[in-house]
């Protein structure tokens, strides 16, 4: 299809230049349902970006929809802060029946404010609270949030540079396969503990994503990520999962660190949490790691109790009988197959691909290659972002709720935007 870019002139005139996916996808969107959206002048795209993570149940999902109408039209309470409500009771009860008590996890639950940033932020401050110390680890191309908290522990150079002021009080460790396995996995790590000349102060916890996807879709072994629990416990430091984009059964179970078997000390969830879109953030813990005084942390919006009504309409309608689990690892397979053969047509373009369940990337051995066949993809129709350092990974993030048949609808666009770019 041939897509003109609209004359955006509000946006142009008044928006921040800090806008940024608009540029990469010159349309104004009016409508969405499952995974497609629909732009004004009535163009049809599939959407692989799914709300950046926030949107595994698809747009407008019709079960969640009618929960979330029902409740504000029975003058439900919008606004709770940390008031009793009875969506909040409801949440918690569904999230304690449907997630925690199946996998035997002893977590409290926290509502520090409705973004991730801001649950990765209450993390930190509680390990520092609990632990008395202030060095923090975290792992190259982590990418933990905007605010300044989570920025010390986030890689990326250019969205570390955006602070304006020193970050401090994190140090980076390689992650899995940062060094390409030609080194013991924490060997440098285990070294700078051991030695009182290190220049590294006993941290309170090392955070870590499962799969970095902002970093470039990053997978960690499940023997890598069990080495680190290893050794947090044998050092007394608390271990931190930042679940807020690969939780929620993005990579198949619902906690991305099922699989390896670990149990962290501190979780962090946001994004899909809230089911429908809606902002909402968890910080959960350990029972014995609650040691927060009334009202040490807060936030006005940490009460979204529309997000708690699609958050339990959510875990009630895909969580509570092991399917989503099973279609996402066999969308999955079918989103690696179809990658595994762009990578054969190519070879000329040293192309590899890599993920879990159904989030997926594809790197070019050109940098520049994965924004210019992202580019050519809008044109054909479909939503597909970059990630990594330099932009030079494919992101592939579409609905767990996606068909089989709009999945390769997908991919086959993507085939030949690659086709077409190389």
């Amino acid at each position: 299809m041939t897509i003109t870019p609209p004359a955006l002139s509000v946006f142009e005139t008044l928006e921040s230049e800090v806008r940024s996916y608009c540029r990469s996808w010159p349309a104004v969107f009016d409508r969405a349902q499952g995974s497609r959206m629909y732009d004004e002048d009535g163009h049809t795209y599939l959407d692989f970006f799914a709300g950046a993570g926030a949107l595994n149940y698809g747009h407008n999902n019709p079960v969640l929809k009618r929960a979330l109408i029902d409740y504000i039209e029975r003058d439900g309470v919008t606004h709770g802060l940390d008031m009793g409500t009875t969506a909040k009771r409801a949440f918690l009860e569904a999230f304690q029946d449907v997630v925690l008590r199946p996998r035997d996890l002893p977590y409290k639950v926290m509502f520090p404010g409705p973004t991730g940033t801001n649950a990765v932020e209450a993390a930190l401050k509680l390990a520092r609270k609990v632990k008395g110390r202030e060095a923090i680890v975290s792992f190259t191309n982590a990418f933990h949030g905007m605010s300044l908290g989570s920025l010390a522990v986030t890689g990326n150079a250019f969205k570390r540079a955006g602070a304006g002021i020193p970050l401090v009080h994190g140090t980076p460790m390689p992650f899995d396969h940062y060094l390409d396995d030609q080194v013991p996995d924490f060997l440098w790590f285990e070294r700078l503990l051991a030695d009182q000349g290190s220049g590294l102060n006993t941290p309170a916890a090392v955070i870590v994503e499962t799969v970095q996807g902002e970093g470039g879709i990053n997978v960690a072994r499940p023997e890598w990520l069990r080495g680190l629990a290893a050794l947090c416990e044998r050092h007394d430091m608390l271990l931190i999962v930042d679940d807020i984009q690969m939780g929620c059964g993005r990579t198949g179970a619902f906690f991305s660190f099922e699989e390896a078997g670990i149990t962290p000390d501190i979780v962090t969830l946001s994004k899909s949490i809230g089911g429908y879109g809606l902002p909402m953030s968890l910080t959960l813990f350990r029972p014995e790691l609650d040691v927060w005084e009334p009202g040490e942390h807060n936030g006005t919006f940490r009460g979204n109790n529309p997000s708690f009504v699609t958050a339990a309409a959510a875990l009630d309608a895909y969580w509570t009988d092991g399917q989503m689990e099973k279609q996402t690892f066999a969308r999955g397979e079918q989103a690696e197959e179809a990658l595994r053969a762009i990578c054969a047509e190519h070879p000329e373009l040293g192309a590899h691909h890599r993920g879990r369940g159904l989030v997926w990337g594809l790197e070019f051995a050109d940098r520049t290659l994965a924004s210019k066949v992202a580019r050519r993809a809008f044109e054909l129709g479909l939503l597909v972002e970059t990630s990594g350092p330099e932009g030079e990974v494919l992101k592939l993030l579409p609905a767990l709720t996606i068909s089989p048949e709009e999945l390769d609808e997908g991919l086959r666009i993507l085939a030949r935007a690659v086709r077409e770019t190389a």
